[in-house]
C-alpha cells in the first residue's frame, strides 16, 4: 500500500476480506484492529510446521513499508514492544514468530529482505539463524520442510522464503555452508504437533 492510511482503509473494508490484529506505521503509530482472541484474515492460504489455517492460530501484525526500503526505527521500536507483550500473553516462543513469506512461499514475500530479523533475535523476539551444522542434509528440500516451510510450496519458493529470512544475500544453487545452516535449522525445531 502507498501509506499506512491506505493500508488501514483496506484492512477495515469488509469488501476486501482482509484484516489483521495490528498495523504499525513507519512513524510508530499503532492501530489495534482485531481483538487477539478473534480470528483475523491476515495470513491467507499457507501453512507452518505442517499445519494449515494459520489465520485461526496466529496474531497478525502488518507493517507499513515500501518494498525495498529499510524499516523505520520508530516502527521497529513499537514492533519490539508489541511482540514482547503478545509473546508474554500467549506463551509464544521466538520460533513461533514467522513472516508471511515463511508460511506462504511464492504467494507472499513480506516483510522482505530488508527486515532486521537479527535485531529481533538478539532480543529473544524471533528465532536466530543457527550456526551451520556439522554436516549438510542429504535432502535440502526435506530439511526445509522439517524446519517448518510448507511441503506444498515449490522447491524454488521454499528456498527463496528461507533465504529472505536467514540468508537474504544468497543466490543461485545451495552451497555447502548454506545447506549446513538449513540442517541446523531443521534440527533445532520441534516436530509438528509437539507443542
Amino acid at each position: 500500500m502507498e501509506s499506512a492510511g491506505a493500508a488501514l482503509d483496506r484492512l477495515c473494508d469488509p469488501r476486501a476480506e482482509v484484516s489483521a490484529h495490528y498495523l504499525i506505521a513507519r512513524d510508530g503509530r499503532l492501530w489495534h484492529l482485531v481483538e487477539e482472541e478473534m480470528r483475523a484474515w491476515h495470513a491467507g492460504a499457507g501453512s507452518w510446521m505442517g499445519r494449515g489455517d494459520v489465520n485461526s492460530r496466529s496474531i497478525g501484525i502488518e507493517l507499513d513499508n515500501r518494498r525495498g526500503q529499510p524499516f523505520a526505527a520508530p516502527q521497529m521500536a513499537v514492533l519490539e514492544r508489541l511482540l514482547r507483550e503478545v509473546m508474554a500473553r500467549w506463551g509464544i516462543v521466538p520460533e513461533g514468530v514467522i513472516a508471511h513469506s515463511d508460511m506462504a512461499p511464492g504467494r507472499k514475500d513480506d516483510p522482505g529482505r530488508h527486515f532486521d530479523w537479527a535485531r529481533l533475535a538478539r532480543q529473544g523476539l524471533a528465532a536466530a539463524t543457527p550456526a551451520p551444522a556439522a554436516r549438510a542434509p542429504r535432502d535440502v528440500q526435506a530439511a526445509l520442510v522439517a524446519a517448518g516451510y510448507p511441503a506444498e510450496a515449490t522447491d524454488a519458493d521454499r528456498l527463496a522464503a528461507f533465504r529472505l529470512r536467514h540468508r537474504p544475500w544468497a543466490t543461485g544453487t545451495v552451497g555447502e555452508e548454506e545447506a549446513r545452516v538449513i540442517a541446523a535449522l531443521a534440527a533445532g525445531l520441534d516436530p509438528p504437533g509437539s507443542a
